[in-house]
């Protein structure tokens, strides 16, 4: 057995008087969960984020954010956690990115734009909805064309058919796990599956390719904890 421990960074511990917990505050902590014996830490997000969504609207998955502190602050806690056998988990969005994410502030550019097609758009409005409520779709006036946000409007979906799009993801997870990070939690994985083109949010198929692609690509024959966050069986 072994045990897992998710921490909330925001309220955890703040090592720096400014009300707001820390990835130092983790490391602080190291001692006592080593005396929990505690296998993992899972850290909810901590890339850069306006915090639309409690992190879960990347903004840059290269940086952390800096009210938890820094990339060095990051490697630190891998470093020290990995001295007393526990491993990090991130949690991790490869469904949406924020608005402010350079890709989509590219994308907005004009449809020629190489990072366009990184997005799900459509030139009119359908009859799906956002999970959190109301339409799915935003219009963009600058290429006249709605954007898929199946979260908040912050939160662009990523166009999983488009190589190009996986292919900087799986180089984004390799450089976490060339990093020393143990594993990931993957937000809401079940969604990049979509065929709009035959109205289905979910197409198992569609998903099974991607999912085994995205194994080959970063996790197989490593020693990575992964786990999804799913609302569908395989």
């Amino acid at each position: 057995m072994e045990i897992i421990y998710q921490i909330y960074p925001l309220s955890f511990l703040d090592t720096n008087n400014d009300g707001i917990g820390d990835i130092k505050g983790v490391i602080k902590k190291l001692d006592y969960f080593e005396e929990l014996g505690v296998n993992y830490l899972w850290l909810t997000p901590i890339f850069s984020s306006p915090m639309e969504d409690n992190g879960y609207d990347i903004s840059d998955y290269y940086n952390i954010n800096p009210i938890f502190g820094s990339l060095d602050d990051l490697k630190e806690l891998i470093k020290k956690a990995k001295k007393r056998n526990i491993k990090i988990i991130l949690d991790l969005v490869l469904n949406h990115t924020s608005t402010e994410h350079i890709w989509f502030k590219e994308a907005c550019k004009g449809v020629d734009n190489k990072y366009h097609d990184y997005y799900i758009w459509s030139e009119e409005k359908t009859d799906i909805t956002s999970i959190f409520s109301g339409s799915a779709w935003e219009y963009v006036e600058s290429v006249d064309k709605y954007y898929l946000h199946m979260f908040s409007v912050g939160q662009a979906d990523l166009n999983w058919k488009n190589k190009h799009l996986r292919e900087e993801l799986y180089k984004m997870i390799n450089y976490y796990i060339n990093l020393g990070v143990g594993g990931f939690r993957l937000d809401v994985l079940d969604l990049i599956g979509k065929d709009l083109e035959n109205n289905n949010l979910y197409d198992r198929n569609v998903l099974k390719k991607y999912l085994l692609e995205l194994n080959n690509r970063c996790f197989k024959g490593k020693d990575i904890f992964t786990v999804a966050e799913m609302n569908l069986p395989l």
